[in-house]
């Protein structure tokens, strides 16, 4: 019997691509396992930036009801469970293992890609798990996506913008038309943007959606601290500042709350279930402060791999730290737009410290140092791992400084775990 590992392992050589965009292999293996969805309501969410977070308002507020909540998320930060939620917790191993055999002995000679297996544990954990809603996020655009199998009870588009262009399109245009094929006819369509991209609204109509916009059908407020909220049946005064920090997060919460508001005659959650869920939402990785002793700098944990997430990190440490110098320990993908990221963050950070990535889309620290020195003008250094520039950098700051941490999942899953190993070590005398 394999062991989850060996199981993740095969399943990474099983399909000659890493990513093979399409519905035809998924549908034909859950025939094959008889599969039938449950009746309870599926958010599906979308989006280039941001879908994890409203995600995480979801379930964190429905489970504050007393729902039983499944989840599914991607990629992981530090251990594959966290992709599948089963109501308050990670799935098991032993969950997953009898997932992924039920899994190989259906699919005979379909090959199947990583995420396809991913999603496909999720789909059967939760269909055995008797549970009140899924929140699915879509791993990839949308309407190749393997978690649009599913018939959604409420579609969000968070936000769109330019990333992962060579599966899903170059332009704005063609992004938004793949994150809309998420849309299903009667079905709410909850657009995260205030002003939406032309063509998920058009698209929307299309396929006769009933479009729900930020902005028009919903809106948000700030009032001092906290915020309030007014969609097309809920008027929600006094709302609690979200857990998650940062100025966006008010509108991924309001994003979360204008689709269970569409849900509210299935899942009705009282107005003390929706503080306690935004107060208690927790989701790493995104603007994720920490500090060990009185004497260390600030550490800030931020998945932010792409233009438009660098810009809101960047607005995010712009609002909250005023003295001090800005480290950063940079990981990012080979196929991402350098330029992009630096052009928001590089005036804000003192030094960098470039980190390797492994894998079949990372890079050595040093090519990264080459593609940002033609956009940023401070000291640039190379490190063989993300723990080896984390070491670096905490050696460098001071304790009025901050180290942000960004870049991808795999900067930011190595560094928590170098963090936390660190102060264990501190701890033994090392």
């Amino acid at each position: 019997m394999r062991s989850l590992d060996e199981w993740l392992a095969y399943q990474a050589k099983l399909h000659p691509r890493s990513i093979d965009l399409g519905l035809e292999r998924l549908g034909e293996v859950l025939k094959r396992l008889k599969f039938k969805q449950s009746e309870a309501p599926v958010i599906t969410i979308a989006g280039t930036n941001g879908k994890g977070s409203v995600s995480a308002y979801c379930s964190s507020i429905l489970r504050a009801q007393g729902y039983r909540v499944g989840t599914f998320t991607s990629p992981h930060l530090r251990d594959y469970r966290e992709r599948i939620r089963v109501h308050d917790r990670d799935v098991t191993e032993a969950e997953l293992i009898q997932a992924f055999e039920r899994i190989e002995a259906a699919r005979g000679e379909v090959g199947l890609t990583y995420f396809e297996f991913n999603t496909l544990a999720a789909l059967l954990v939760f269909q055995s798990a008797s549970l009140d809603a899924w929140v699915m996020e879509i791993g990839m655009g949308g309407r190749l996506d393997a978690v649009n199998i599913l018939e959604p009870s409420v579609a969000v588009v968070v936000s769109i913008g330019l990333d992962h262009q060579e599966h899903l399109g170059h332009t704005l245009e063609a992004i938004a038309r793949e994150k809309a094929g998420i849309f299903r006819a009667k079905v709410p369509a909850v657009i995260g943007a205030r002003a939406p991209h032309a063509v998920l609204e058009s698209e929307a109509h299309a396929c006769g959606a009933r479009l729900k916009r930020l902005g028009i059908e919903y809106n948000y407020i700030r009032e001092g601290s906290g915020w309030r909220y007014r969609g097309l049946r809920w008027h929600l005064p006094l709302l609690p500042a979200p857990a998650l920090l940062g100025e966006t997060q008010f509108g991924n919460a309001a994003i979360a709350l204008a689709a269970l508001e569409e849900l509210d005659s299935r899942l009705p959650v009282s107005p003390d279930a929706l503080a306690t869920g935004l107060a208690t939402v927790s989701l790493g990785g995104r603007f994720q402060l920490a500090r060990q002793r009185a004497d260390d700098p600030t550490f800030i944990f931020d998945v932010a791999h792409n233009a438009d997430s660098a810009a809101v990190l960047a607005e995010n440490l712009k609002a909250t730290f005023e003295d001090g110098k800005t480290l950063a320990v940079c990981g990012i993908l080979g196929d991402k737009d350098v330029g992009a990221i630096a052009a928001s963050l590089g005036p804000l950070i003192a030094e960098w410290w470039c980190a390797s990535l492994e894998g079949p889309r990372g890079q050595p620290g040093a090519k990264l140092v080459e593609a940002l020195q033609a956009h940023v003008t401070t000291p640039l250094h190379a490190a063989d791992s993300v723990a080896a520039a984390c070491e670096a950098a905490a050696a460098r700051a001071t304790a009025k400084d901050r180290v942000v941490v960004f870049g991808s999942f795999h900067t930011v899953g190595p560094a928590l775990d170098w963090f936390e190993a660190r102060e264990r070590r501190r701890a033994q005398g090392f």
